[in-house]
């Protein structure tokens, strides 16, 4: 069972496994982690039941996704994040961030006020205050590293096109450091680019981009 957003707020947890046997590492740090990777590493029926549970969960996370309609209204959207599980959250900020405006984040804030300055509040109130409390905060952390990965992401297009598209790439890159423009962003993409390629079986142009990358690392680790 995983948890909403509006449960975790809430501090409600899931139930008890009713096996047993769990191929999880327990918690405990660096070190349980390190047991729990040996312990897959030699039991092979350990490592295959893992990955048919982390096959499982996959496929239910897809079909929970492809299940889930987008809702048409503000309170409407409320209610779906409130009722989406932690873990896919990410997921849901980058699909619906066109959805997470203005006027929605002023019509979560407008029932904040509501349910705080209430003569009178019941636990039901109570709870509410908490889950959209909760969900307000990430969604706002999450559409600003949303959007700041999508400013990102531009910047670093937008700078390997002029490394690639230079006729005197040496200079370029120079300068570039000089301003410091090359960026672990940068180096991404363009390690995209040369996997894309190799894919497409594009050896020349997978050749041509590896040797702007020995020659991008020389300048980024000067």
């Amino acid at each position: 069972m995983a948890l909403s957003i509006g449960a975790a707020a809430r501090g409600i947890g899931p139930p008890l496994p009713a096996s047993s046997r769990d191929t999880r590492p327990a918690a405990g740090g660096h070190i349980a982690r390190l047991e729990f990777t040996k312990r897959l590493m030699k039991d092979a029926d350990a490592r295959e039941e893992f990955n048919r549970q982390l096959r499982q969960e996959n496929e239910r996370r897809r079909a929970l996704r492809e299940s889930r309609a987008v809702p048409d209204t503000i309170p409407e959207l409320i209610e779906f994040f409130l009722d989406t599980e932690a873990r896919e959250l990410e997921y849901e900020i980058a699909r619906l961030r066109p959805r997470l405006t203005k006027e929605f984040f002023d019509h979560v804030q407008l029932e904040l006020s509501q349910l705080r300055f209430a003569v009178s509040r019941t636990k039901e109130m109570e709870d509410r205050l908490i889950e959209l409390e909760a969900m307000q905060k990430v969604l706002q952390e999450g559409t600003e590293a949303y959007d700041k990965m999508q400013a990102d992401l531009v910047l670093a297009r937008e700078r390997l096109s002029k490394i690639l598209q230079s006729k005197d790439r040496k200079a370029t890159l120079l300068e570039m450091v000089e301003r410091n423009e090359l960026t672990r962003s940068v180096l991404a993409l363009l390690d995209e680019n040369i996997a894309s390629a190799i894919n497409s079986d594009q050896k020349e142009a997978a050749a041509f981009m590896e040797n702007i990358r020995a020659t991008m690392l020389k300048y980024m680790t000067a």
